[in-house]
């Protein structure tokens, strides 16, 4: 495999994020224009609902392959390093989907949906068809990212990005075709646009990745130490499997508390909107991730420039937020944009400025865990992750019991609360192995 020689200029850095960053902007439109598609159908509250309390559940599914890619970056080295972990791929994205096939069996659906969340059965019956279009997204997910990290291992990194334009095409390409040709709901509509393009996606990544396959199918291990097997590689990914299944539970348990807030109504609102452009500049930090661990370098020899452009990074994507928070940009984004009412554009902007350093915090943890990725320290990723998540419900409960503060204001102080102290205690376990590295003389 071809590696970027040293010494490693900005430029290549980059060159190689850049079509990662976008990867990640472009699936964050995904959702708006699939909730667009399904407003513009009958009954779209109830169509809305459904298709939103699905994607939940389907996101879930997928929490144990959404670290795949990292994985595949970190160790796809050799030809045993690729068969072993390609082979644990395709296991855990069928077992995934396994998981989810029980989940949908009436008896096992009813009892969550209906005797435990007291959903309607309107509600309940229509989530029931959504999951099932859904059924083919979590395996679809784990097959295209163990991919495109193999893609992204062997620099290729334009490659991910045309696949996610394709999947964006073919859901769009879709949705839009039953929304004028059939009589679906828009909730069956939503979720079947979706499984679409992920399964197109991950065709095509696999056609892209071919000439990366052959390369890393033709490297045999230089010695045994290199060889991995399956005990290995469960040891390795659990923690990894473990931190988006934690990371996602935050935010329904958020909504919770947030119903028992001052100003409940208006931080519901508002929050989804605060959340939504925050996640349009944290999405350049989370794809930070894998750019650290492919061009780090054998030896930890890139580690200065790397450091140095997640610094940058850091700083570029806070302050542009903060531009619009901080500025009257925020009344154009929550009114203009957003369609906000101005009470609630008022109401959004205080939470929104105490958000505004999240996007740094982002790229801090990202370029925190492909550190400890890389030499395969993994636990210390998902304990950290846990960590914040029980800041955060600990901050938030207090601050609803105790504060007379809104909710919102709450929540966005949790955030960055549970954030800040899961990049303390990370660093901790980065700083040991950096002094570790410096006495085995790799760094």
């Amino acid at each position: 495999m071809t590696a970027i020689k040293t010494p490693l200029s900005y430029l290549q850095i980059f060159r190689f994020w850049l079509p990662l960053a976008m990867t990640w902007l472009m699936m964050s439109v995904e959702g708006p224009f699939i909730a667009a598609i399904i407003a513009r159908l009958g009954d779209e509250k109830l169509n809305l609902a459904a298709y939103g309390i699905a994607f939940a559940f389907a996101l879930v599914a997928e929490s144990p392959v959404i670290m795949l890619m990292s994985a595949s970056t970190a160790l796809c080295r050799n030809r045993n390093s690729y068969l072993q972990l390609r082979n644990f791929s395709l296991l855990i994205s069928a077992a995934v989907t396994l998981l989810l096939g029980i989940f949908l069996l009436p008896g096992v659906f009813n009892l969550i949906l209906v005797r435990l969340l007291n959903l309607p059965l309107d509600v309940v019956k229509l989530t029931h068809t959504a999951l099932l279009c859904l059924l083919p997204w979590p395996a679809a997910i784990g097959i295209r990212r163990f991919y495109q990290g193999v893609l992204i291992s062997a620099h290729s990194t334009k490659r991910v990005a045309g696949a996610t334009f394709f999947r964006l095409f073919s859901m769009a390409l879709t949705s839009l075709a039953l929304f004028a040709f059939s009589n679906l709901n828009g909730a069956v509509i939503g979720a079947t646009a979706l499984s679409t393009g992920v399964l197109f996606e991950a065709l095509f990544t696999r056609f892209l990745a071919r000439h990366a396959i052959h390369k890393v199918a033709n490297i045999e291990p230089a010695d045994a130490s290199t060889t991995l097997n399956f005990r290995h590689i469960w040891d390795y990914y659990l923690p990894l499997a473990l931190t988006p299944f934690i990371a996602l539970s935050v935010h329904p348990l958020v909504t919770f508390f947030l119903g028992k807030s001052r100003d409940a109504l208006e931080s519901l609102a508002v929050m989804p909107v605060i959340y939504g452009l925050t996640f349009v500049f944290r999405a350049l930090g989370l794809s930070y991730q894998e750019v650290a661990i492919a061009l780090m370098g054998e030896n930890r020899e890139n580690y200065p420039r790397i450091r140095n452009f997640a610094v940058g990074l850091g700083i570029a994507t806070s302050s542009c937020l903060a531009l619009i928070a901080w500025t009257p940009l925020n009344l154009v984004w929550f009114r203009d944009i957003s369609a906000l009412t101005p009470t609630l554009a008022d109401f959004a902007i205080r939470p929104l400025q105490i958000m505004a350093i999240f996007p740094a915090l982002t790229v801090l943890i990202s370029f925190q865990r492909s550190l400890l990725i890389i030499d395969r320290v993994t636990k210390p990723v998902s304990l950290t992750t846990a960590l914040e998540a029980l800041g955060i419900f600990s901050i938030l409960s207090l601050m609803v019991l105790y504060s007379p503060l809104p909710g919102a204001v709450a929540a966005a102080v949790a955030y960055v609360s549970g954030r800040l102290l899961a990049v303390s205690v990370l660093q901790r376990s980065v700083n040991a192995l950096r002094q570790r590295l410096i006495v085995e003389g790799k760094s």
